[in-house]
């Protein structure tokens, strides 16, 4: 299956924050929205890094009790990871699971078109192979 049809499914909206904002306004952005990433954009909406929820873990033991002001900029991964549209599940599946990452920014001519997660991945390819079984299955009863 294609990204683009998994994003047909569920949605093109992706949550975003400016690098200047900080790690107390993302968070609240992401438990508002029940999400564990924010893509990071500059103030032409072009994607510049993402926040997640592991980036927010470390920043504990980095700024202690000033991590709630700290900007986001000084936490966010800066080698996004990025797939378009016309990506399939199967391909993207080994780049998350090799990069140890969860959510992955969809960009379509350079603009973020969504975001796919290992969650969507996952339950894709699960569908994909229950359907192959099925139809294994039918062939080898004739059915």
């Amino acid at each position: 299956m294609l990204v683009e049809t998994i994003l047909a499914t569920k949605g093109s909206e992706v949550a975003t924050a400016e690098p200047v904002e900080t790690v107390s306004q993302a968070v609240t952005r992401m438990e508002g929205n029940g999400i564990g990433a924010l893509v990071i954009v500059d103030k032409a909406g072009a994607p510049v890094g993402i926040l997640s929820e592991r980036d927010i873990a470390r920043g504990v033991s980095r700024y202690g009790a000033g991590l709630p002001d700290t900007p986001i900029a000084s936490l966010m991964t800066r080698n996004l990871v990025t797939c378009r549209p016309e990506d399939s599940a199967a391909d993207i599946m080994p780049i998350m699971t090799d990069r140890r990452i969860r959510h992955v920014p969809v960009l379509r001519e350079g603009r973020l078109a969504g975001i796919v997660s290992i969650g969507d991945v996952v339950k894709v390819r699960l569908g994909e192979i229950e359907q192959e079984a099925d139809q294994l299955r039918a062939y080898i009863t004739g059915t």
